[in-house]
């Protein structure tokens, strides 16, 4: 009699498939709101960590269709320092010009490409 390891069994398709559930999700709220991370992981029910990592994956697969992430940058609310040139999509914790932590955070939207 042989045993089957059952480690082989698995089907590692099913979290990829939730994935793209949820950004699909992310798609759809974001095509009718401006939204920040914070609000993208309320409507859905996920951690705000896990948020910016969903935005990375839907910018790249919005390049490769008429529509594109718009992304207004994070702002300190005490000397109004824009973080222009930020590549993450995750709300810094502090301003480097006056040290101030009230930032505005990142705000995303999807507009059709030709926007």
């Amino acid at each position: 009699m042989t045993h089957k390891n059952k480690n082989t069994s698995k089907d590692t398709s099913v979290p990829q498939e939730r994935y793209e559930t949820l950004r699909k999700y992310i798609i759809a709220l974001l095509e009718e709101h401006t939204l920040s991370a914070r609000e993208i992981a309320r409507f859905l029910k996920i951690p705000e960590k896990d948020v910016p990592n969903h935005i990375e994956h839907i910018k790249k697969t919005l390049n490769r269709k008429e529509k594109q992430l718009i992304i207004h940058s994070a702002q300190c609310e005490e000397c109004n320092f824009v973080f222009k040139k930020r590549e993450k999509f995750s709300t810094p914790g502090k301003c480097p010009i006056c040290r101030g932590r009230r930032i505005r955070p990142i705000l995303f939207k999807i507009a059709n490409g030709d926007h």
